[in-house]
């Protein structure tokens, strides 16, 4: 489970790139009751989405020509220099250089060797999200990817993350991922290779979020009747939750769940 209490390797930032920050900020706000609130005109264009005074992720205007709507995911890191030679030596690519964001922290995007986009914050005046686990936040994060073997052993190497497979079927496995030295209950989310019928479809190795809702069978009906697409329908998953995952109206892959308690 997460917490913000964040420790290396924890999942501690969130943010969408977005090719109209408006149409994505009023989505979000109908879906979860986000509000929308700018980091000033220093940030270029940057700014928070926030609940009840406390921010739950980032938002920002997509910078490459070519990128489309996505989340990012980023991991804590007590040095982002180091995790990108780590990075680097482990097979990924480093997408943007380590640099500084004003006095908040260090920030550091890379690409893992199956071409998954993720990055790392290294805490200065900002630790990371001020809300995670509660109804309209980050809840866990996931990894589907073309080698999930090879995803196992470059994460390990840079994050020294501990595994756990869960068969989930023929052929399908699920790794549970929890940061080192953490115990169980600490699992902030798993990885799973892609199965050939996503392949074939166009899938891509991706991070994807997890957003905590009260209500996912409510949650779902009101993100679809505001112009989401359904990937995957409410589905049940025992000892987990109810859980299901869509496409804002601008493209951007997210999932919401329900957590089973208890």
């Amino acid at each position: 489970m997460l917490t913000t209490t964040y420790v290396p390797g924890a999942p501690n930032w969130l943010d969408l790139g977005t090719p109209d920050p408006d149409a994505s900020a009023a989505f979000y706000a109908a879906v979860f009751g986000w509000q929308h609130r700018s980091a000033g005109p220093e940030a270029g264009g940057y700014g928070f989405f926030q609940q009840d005074g406390g921010t739950v992720a980032g938002i920002g205007p997509l910078t490459e020509e070519s990128a489309g709507a996505s989340w990012r995911v980023y991991f804590h890191t007590p040095d982002a220099d180091a995790t990108a030679k780590a990075v680097e030596q482990a097979g990924g690519s480093v997408r943007i250089a380590p640099s500084d964001v004003f006095a908040f922290g260090r920030a550091a995007a890379f690409v893992d060797p199956a071409g998954a986009d993720f990055a790392v914050w290294q805490p200065g005046e900002t630790a990371g999200l001020d809300l995670v686990a509660v109804p309209g936040s980050l809840a866990r994060t996931e990894l589907y990817t073309t080698d999930a073997n090879t995803a196992k052993a470059f994460y390990g190497a840079v994050f020294s993350w501990q595994t756990r497979d869960v068969p989930m079927g023929p052929g399908l496995t699920y790794t549970i991922l929890t940061p080192a030295g953490a115990g169980p209950a600490a699992a902030h989310g798993g990885l799973m290779q892609l199965p050939q019928a996503n392949l074939d479809a166009g899938s891509t190795p991706e991070w994807h979020p997890y957003f905590e809702v009260s209500d996912c069978d409510a949650t779902f009906a009101t993100a679809t009747d505001s112009g989401a697409t359904a990937l995957m329908p409410v589905t049940e998953a025992p000892g987990i939750g109810r859980f299901a995952m869509l496409l804002d109206p601008l493209g951007a892959f997210f999932a919401i769940i329900t957590t089973a308690r208890g």
